[in-house]
């Protein structure tokens, strides 16, 4: 039987699940989602990038409340003028633009992108966006975004942790690892689970779905 490539992700995403089980906050345990490299735009940047009142389109809804990815994907250019293609911009629009890529894209981009809370853009790399109806050059917006967990209220108290504490992770994958610094997101909104980007991932040997254990600090 042939599979499409949607079906094949899904049966994965399935065999997944039944390893690993469900239920993280009865086990202590923390759902992973894998972060790519991605883009966040004002209503300011879409309009130069794909045209005065273009609208971005939603393609998928993301594991927190409100975030979504969308159909758009752009071209992003560093000062080695090397280019990487078909960046996903994820929605909703924000109040300042940037770009989250990996140390390996920092790489091939000549960049030096910071280690960074999301939105924490003050003196952060410069990039350049380039779109179907325009460019924007950043001054600065481009991150490598730090290993955080995001959780509602009620996890938070569960884990007995608070927002803005850090902790350390351990991920169970085909590499055995333990990452330090994890920060904690704690939101009324927020979903239980832990980002990471995709250097982290390999690193470890782990995709979504796959658990990773939160260990306090005394």
């Amino acid at each position: 039987m042939n599979y499409t490539e949607q079906e094949m992700q899904a049966l994965i995403d399935n065999i997944v699940k039944a390893v690993v089980g469900t239920g993280a906050q009865n086990t202590d345990e923390i759902p992973i989602g894998i972060s790519n490299r991605h883009i966040h735009l004002t209503r300011e940047h879409v309009d130069i990038l794909f045209g005065k009142g273009y609208e971005l389109t939603k393609i998928k809804d993301l594991s927190q409340p409100g975030q979504f990815a969308c159909k758009e994907q752009l071209t992003i250019v560093g000062p080695s003028m090397r280019a990487i293609e078909g960046v996903r911009v994820l929605g909703p629009e924000r109040k300042k633009s940037q770009v989250e890529i990996s140390r390996t894209d920092s790489f091939v981009l000549k960049v030096k992108p910071p280690v960074r809370e999301s939105g924490d853009l003050a003196g952060s790399s410069p990039i350049t966006i380039i779109g179907p109806k325009g460019v924007v050059t950043l001054s600065e917006g481009c991150i490598i975004a730090n290993r955080h967990i995001h959780m509602s209220e009620e996890e938070g108290k569960a884990f007995g942790v608070r927002d803005g504490e850090y902790c350390d992770v351990e991920l169970c994958g085909e590499r055995r690892s333990l990452f330090y610094d994890v920060q904690i997101r704690v939101h009324k909104d927020f979903r239980l689970e832990m980002h990471i980007d995709t250097d982290d991932a390999n690193a470890a040997g782990v995709g979504n779905g796959f658990r990773a254990k939160l260990i306090k600090r005394n």
